[in-house]
């Protein structure tokens, strides 16, 4: 009778771990789409940002910024007067500063 209930309770305890693990990449990916920054090549002068949180990641909006919007302040704090480009400023974060840096640096690539 300790055997079946001892297999029980040890495979209730690996579903629950999987579940918890599955639900944390799940969360994960979802602030990862958050800070999103997407560049395509075939509109070298705009980024995409998310506006607003969405309601999922099946239904997320983005919007069209110039290019010498991203990372305008260097990393420097923001001024007060400041309105956002994108949903929790990613458009000044160290990660869109690197983005801006990487895609520069494919543009002196790809310039003769």
């Amino acid at each position: 009778m300790k055997t079946p209930l001892f297999s029980l309770a040890v495979f209730a305890t690996l579903l629950c771990s999987t579940f918890a693990t599955f639900g944390d990449k799940a969360i994960l990916k979802e602030k990862d789409m958050m800070r999103k920054i997407v560049f395509d090549k075939k509109t070298p002068d705009v980024f995409y940002c998310p506006m607003q949180k969405p309601s999922s990641m099946n239904k997320i909006i983005v919007t069209a910024r110039p290019l010498h919007k991203l990372c305008e302040y260097e990393g420097n704090p923001l001024p007060p007067e400041y309105k956002s480009d994108c949903y929790m400023d990613i458009d000044e974060s160290d990660y869109a500063c690197k983005e801006k840096y990487r895609i520069m640096k494919r543009f002196a690539k790809d310039e003769p």
